[in-house]
């Protein structure tokens, strides 16, 4: 087919991935009997499609469908319409345009902005234009720096949405990188809503996306045992390092440096990770940018504590702004 001449490998620019959180019995419908739906549907769009293992005692899987932005909103409608069409239908004959179900999507954090728009103007036009209506979360998902962005409506409906809200995530794909994933895990099960502030207490050491146990790291001591703050540098392979990046916005940098370079430092020890910042914005938005250094696992736990500082900073200034609001109206 046409299809197929273009060139075999198209730049990743123009590559979307949209991960979304399912039940297991969703997840069951999705991948079909002997995994025919999920065949079908990799033929019907042209998208690569998967849905994570089963975790005992976990209710959700992650779905993740991957290909251009048409092939994943059509994958995405496709995938909602044989949801809805699974469900058992209720007692009044609804036709299945007037069906109204949801998805709920994983969104990088640092990617929100690009999603919600300057005072919630792009969230409030991808509605319009697609008929969804769009919530999301506050919160950063247990370990991870994703939230939770649930689109409602009718399969069509979030076939558009999703259409528009990927084509946003492409246009700023840059700032997507680093992102911590979320895996479900059966203590965080309640978890989506979960306080932001809490996450630094929740952190139970790093974790491995794919399961295995890690057969490397014999003799070290568990992951968040004390030892580990400070232990030699020479201890992980110098080859293990990764470099990420995360950018800032200017008015957050000082809550995250803390007086006298104070909490940056804490964040420094307690992660293991080596950080850096931009002394300039890197572009007109005046964000400026972290370069973390370090194991992924040390990553993963900067990137998690930094977060937890900025959420936290995040809820005083809106706990101040609320608190002036009133005295204002006194």
């Amino acid at each position: 087919s046409p299809a197929n001449s273009r060139s075999p490998s198209p730049s990743h620019h123009d590559t979307l991935t949209l991960r979304a959180l399912v039940s297991t019995k969703d997840a069951g419908v999705i991948i079909g009997k002997a995994g025919k739906n999920v065949a079908d549907l990799r033929d019907q769009t042209g998208v690569k499609a998967g849905v994570s293992k089963v975790i005992p005692g976990v209710h959700d899987r992650v779905l993740t469908v991957t290909g251009s932005v048409e092939a994943v909103s059509k994958a995405y409608n496709l995938i909602i319409s044989q949801l809805v069409a699974s469900a058992p239908s209720s007692p009044v004959s609804s036709s299945p345009s007037t069906l109204h179900t949801a998805i709920r999507l994983l969104i990088s954090h640092n990617l929100m902005g690009t999603i919600i728009g300057r005072s919630g103007l792009k969230i409030k036009a991808i509605q319009d234009v697609s008929g969804a209506r769009m919530v999301a979360s506050k919160d950063l998902l247990p370990q991870s720096t994703e939230r939770i962005v649930e689109v409602q409506g009718s399969p069509e409906a979030i076939g558009r949405a999703v259409e528009e809200i990927g084509k946003c995530l492409l246009e700023d794909h840059e700032r997507g990188q680093g992102t911590v994933y979320y895996h479900p895990t059966p203590n965080d099960d309640r978890g989506g809503n979960r306080r932001g502030h809490n996450y630094s207490s929740s952190y139970n050491g790093p974790r491995r996306g794919n399961g295995d146990a890690n057969p490397r790291s014999r003799g070290s001591p568990p992951p968040g045992s004390p030892t580990n703050a400070h232990s030699p540098v020479s201890s992980p392979p110098a080859a293990n390092l990764r470099t990420q990046n995360i950018s800032i916005p200017s008015d957050m940098v000082g809550c995250i440096i803390g007086r006298s370079g104070t909490k940056i430092t804490e964040i420094r020890r307690l992660s293991g990770s080596k950080i850096s910042i931009a002394k300039a914005p890197h572009d007109e938005t005046g964000e400026r940018m972290f370069t973390i250094v370090g194991t992924p696992e040390a990553n993963e736990k900067a990137l998690f504590l930094l977060y937890n500082q900025l959420e936290s900073e995040k809820e005083r200034r809106v706990g101040r702004e609320a608190q002036q609001q009133s005295e204002l109206q006194d």
